[in-house]
């Protein structure tokens, strides 16, 4: 059970760096602050004129001008050149682009019925199969579920849950969840460590696995090889958009899974294997930290009475500086930095509250 005194430390904490963090924000930031920590509600005068403004942000201004008619933005001449020499997308950078956009333009609390928005989400959908499931953006070879748990957590996010292409997508994903409550990236994370590749080059196995001559692959037959945290996150974080899925057993399974984890290295040296990943502060955190992991827990109501929420949450309290914010690194991120610092204000005030 947290200590009062350290639940006091937190409130205290929660209101210093939300007056200062007040005085600096940009609109969008502010927006959330108003919404999630001082609880504002929508139809408040004060929020009603901060989303006005955030309409004429300009990194949301440009961000939405430059997204084009078909849902897409547009790539480097290099990555274009890259992408046409295979499948075509959903595999190659422009899947990854309109994931990262389209993340970044729900921070900028962006409706899903915005300029071009309606187009790009629908690309989304139209790319997944009948197996509901989407391929890409690295290989066309097996659907990675860290990417299709970040298309899903985009599609609610914009309020595309009642669509049957994202519930088939959600239904494919919880259909992916292994014994031990995770999830990994399939042939990467198990197929790998067979004794006939597990000396194999990195990139000569991906080629192999993209060739008519890859291995049979069944996951039944791997689930002693332990799953991903970080892909194990990027799912659950998916689910915590969706009230239907945030309480439900497999989500926290999932969120058991590396909340039972926190801090230590992954598995696999094919996503973040070091452990510092937990404790680096970075914005976007569409690849998952320690930041994002309480972010979730915290959505999904993990608070005081469990007991593994402690030391993470010290850990969190513990990052902050003594100008009231949270830094990305010693270096100055000054937008960033007020990113990272709303986030970790949300996080613990949600964590207070449940006491």
């Amino acid at each position: 059970m947290v200590a009062n005194n350290m639940l006091a430390e937190i409130r205290k904490a929660v209101e210093e760096s939300t007056t200062k963090l007040l005085q600096l924000s940009p609109p969008p930031i502010r927006y959330y602050l108003l919404t999630d920590v001082i609880g504002r509600d929508e139809k408040d005068p004060i929020v009603g004129a901060v989303v006005r403004r955030v309409a004429e942000y300009p990194p949301k201004v440009r961000l939405m001008n430059s997204l084009r008619e078909d849902g897409t933005w547009p790539i480097s001449r290099t990555r274009s050149i890259e992408e046409s020499r295979g499948p075509g997308p959903p595999v190659g950078w422009t899947f990854e682009t309109m994931l990262q956009n389209l993340y970044t333009l729900g921070d900028y609390v962006t409706r899903k019925d915005e300029g071009r928005v309606p187009a790009a989400l629908e690309r989304i959908l139209g790319w997944i199969g009948d197996d509901g499931y989407i391929l890409g953006p690295k290989t066309a070879a097996f659907p990675m579920p860290h990417y299709n748990g970040f298309a899903l957590r985009n599609l609610l996010q914009f309020d595309m849950d009642d669509d049957p292409r994202t519930k088939r997508l959600a239904s494919w994903l919880l259909s992916a969840q292994r014994e031990d409550g995770g999830w990994n990236i399939p042939y990467i994370q198990d197929v790998r460590y067979l004794p006939a590749y597990k000396y194999m080059k990195a990139s000569a196995f991906w080629n192999l696995v993209e060739s008519d001559d890859r291995p049979p692959y069944d996951p039944s037959e791997h689930q002693e090889v332990p799953s991903c945290i970080w892909t194990t996150m990027m799912v659950v974080r998916s689910f915590s958009w969706s009230d239907s899925l945030a309480f439900t057993k497999a989500a926290k399974r999932g969120a058991d899974f590396f909340l039972d984890r926190f801090f230590h290295k992954n598995h696999h040296s094919s996503f973040y294997r070091s452990e510092y990943n937990w404790t680096t502060l970075k914005y976007p955190t569409s690849q998952g930290s320690g930041l994002t992991a309480l972010d979730i827990l915290t959505y999904m109501k993990y608070g005081p009475e469990d007991e593994r929420m402690e030391e993470p949450i010290r850990w969190l309290l513990g990052c902050r500086s003594k100008d009231g914010l949270w830094h990305r690194s010693k270096r100055p991120h000054p937008e960033k930095d007020l990113w990272i610092t709303e986030t970790a204000i949300s996080i613990l005030r949600r964590y207070a509250d449940m006491h």
